[in-house]
């Protein structure tokens, strides 16, 4: 979901911060890698890739592997622009791409009050923890 704002984000595929840490969160979950082992930035196919496509792709290898998501808990950290306003379609979003009941998607936005480099607006970060269980 675009989110307007003068500044922007950029990045190799489409600069979604908090679904990349989602989808490490997952990956990291089910001991199969990271973002960058199954996406690498050096691979075009991945060049302005949506970000909810690799989350779906990263859910069926959770899913192959023998694991369910059973909720998944987000923090995204940004000075500007105000994220609040856009919590609950994220989630919702989120939830979509995740396969899972909304309830079990948990998005919070904070700012860095003015500290550091992302109280000064030269990036955003976000952390993400999941949690799976076995299903055989």
């Amino acid at each position: 979901m675009p989110i307007d704002h003068l500044l922007g984000l950029d990045g190799h595929s489409d600069a979604d911060v908090l679904t990349h840490a989602i989808v490490d969160a997952l990956l990291g979950a089910a001991c199969l890698g990271d973002i960058g082992t199954h996406f690498p930035s050096s691979d075009p196919k991945y060049k302005g890739a949506s970000s909810q496509d690799l989350l779906v792709t990263a859910v069926r290898a959770i899913n192959q592997a023998g694991y369910r998501i059973l909720n998944v808990d987000s923090t995204v950290i940004a000075e500007e622009p105000p994220l609040q306003p856009y919590v609950e379609a994220m989630r919702k979003q989120l939830a979509k791409s995740l396969a899972v009941d909304l309830t079990a998607v948990s998005v919070k936005a904070t700012s860095p009050e003015g500290l550091g480099a992302l109280g000064r607006e030269e990036g955003i970060a976000a952390q993400a923890v999941a949690l799976i269980e076995a299903t055989g």
